[in-house]
């Protein structure tokens, strides 16, 4: 599903305009990256939690040519799931239906 897609379901359910439901859903990823550059973790009741981790530096070796290279340190977004979701990912979407 892409975005256009996935707001065209969104207003459908909701009853909005797809105009607004694209303000809505842009306004609430904005604030999301406003947290997250802030270093907070976002967590979403009953679908799971965002945060921000730091990765750090570390060596890697290339296969092919066995040369070394450093990475270096940088922040990640990590999306830890309910176990809700875990269950309805693993079990095909009827867990909880």
């Amino acid at each position: 599903m892409n975005n256009k897609d996935f707001i065209a379901e969104l207003s459908q359910r909701s009853g909005y305009t797809q105009a607004d439901t694209q303000r809505l859903v842009r306004a609430i990823v904005d604030k999301m990256g406003d947290t997250f550059c802030e270093g907070n973790s976002v967590a979403v009741s009953g679908f799971g939690s965002f945060e921000v981790k730091k990765r750090l530096e570390r060596i890697v070796v290339n296969p092919a040519t066995q040369q070394r290279m450093l990475v270096p340190p940088k922040l990640v977004l990590i999306f830890k799931p309910t176990a809700s979701v875990k269950a309805r990912l693993k079990y095909g979407g009827g867990a909880d239906e």
